[in-house]
């Protein structure tokens, strides 16, 4: 891929889903309200949260919204974008249709676990499907700071790839409850796949460029104080899309170093669910998901949400060396 190319796959895809994903939100946030599409905070929650208690919720469509556009215009020149939209928008619907469940059929608990790791898993498998038969991709994951060096897994690849995504998608749900955390966080992962896929010169650049762009327009509307929330249709298919990106340039190993702060969400819940049931009440953290042990411990949304993103940028920049 040329020079100019690289730049031109990136920048035209993350113009158009920016203006699609913040237009689009002017449209549907007042429809979301029309429809009773509100969240509900916990009230053991912090305090600062109840009175989020009605923002609307499925915001996730804007960013779908944005990407599938983006995406579709640059199928000609990058046809890598189409399994990266895939994921995405599969894992999307997902978490749609558990939103839709939660907060519009108010159907408190929406998907049980059980369906909702189901409908994951068969996502998972359709891609992974879909990425070795038709795009010839394969599944040997590079190793990070050792040149040439590439994990295989041969018959384990799959169920490997199923796995990784599965754990994925649920971080990135957990890290979704902070005004603005789960963009900001995602769009710093987003820009290393997107330079990593330029040098790369693979066309998976366009999808990168297309979901920061997307993320950009939403956070007119999701930073603090939030007007609108992903939810689940959002924080699933951000979940997708770098489970989609990790794999289209063989970069599933990175995924907990650009990722860790979705690894840290989802050990602190399991820490502090297996810690309380141990000892019968007692907590290893004020609550989690770990952000809001920190919010329970007088930091403010911003503060939360700035750390994390710098956490985020500083181990991307890291792992743009393990590149090498």
């Amino acid at each position: 891929m040329q020079t100019g190319m690289k730049y031109a796959v990136i920048v035209v895809p993350l113009l158009i889903a920016f203006a699609v994903s913040a237009i689009s939100g002017h449209f549907l946030i007042p429809f979301l309200r029309r429809v009773k599409a509100g969240q509900t905070e916990r009230t053991d929650g912090p305090q600062s949260h109840l009175k989020k208690t009605g923002t609307p919720n499925m915001g996730g469509i804007m960013i779908i919204l944005g990407l599938a556009v983006a995406s579709l215009c640059m199928v000609p020149k990058c046809p890598e974008v189409l399994p990266v939209l895939f994921l995405t928008a599969g894992f999307g619907v997902v978490g749609f249709i558990d939103d839709y469940l939660k907060v519009v059929k108010k159907k408190s608990d929406g998907l049980s676990p059980k369906q909702k790791m189901a409908l994951q898993i068969v996502i998972a498998l359709l891609f992974a499907l879909y990425v070795t038969r038709f795009h010839s991709i394969d599944l040997a994951m590079k190793v990070p700071f050792m040149a040439g060096v590439y994990f295989d897994l041969k018959f384990l690849n799959i169920p490997a790839l199923l796995f990784i995504a599965v754990a994925t998608v649920n971080g990135t749900n957990f890290t979704d409850g902070v005004d603005g955390l789960s963009s900001c966080v995602t769009v710093a992962v987003a820009l290393f796949f997107t330079i990593a896929a330029a040098f790369a010169g693979s066309g998976a650049a366009a999808s990168g460029g297309a979901l920061i762009g997307a993320l950009l327009g939403f956070l007119i509307y999701n930073a603090h104080p939030a007007k609108v929330f992903m939810g689940d249709t959002g924080s699933l298919a951000l979940g997708g899309f770098v489970t989609g990106m990790a794999y289209m340039l063989q970069l599933p190993l990175f995924i907990p170093i650009v990722g860790f702060i979705y690894f840290i969400e989802v050990l602190s819940v399991i820490i502090q669910v297996s810690y309380f049931k141990k000892t019968h009440g007692k907590r290893v953290f004020r609550m989690a998901p770990i952000h809001h042990h920190f919010e329970l411990g007088g930091w403010s949304e911003v503060k939360v949400v700035a750390v994390f993103t710098i956490v985020t940028v500083i181990l991307s920049a890291i792992a743009l060396l393990g590149l090498w």
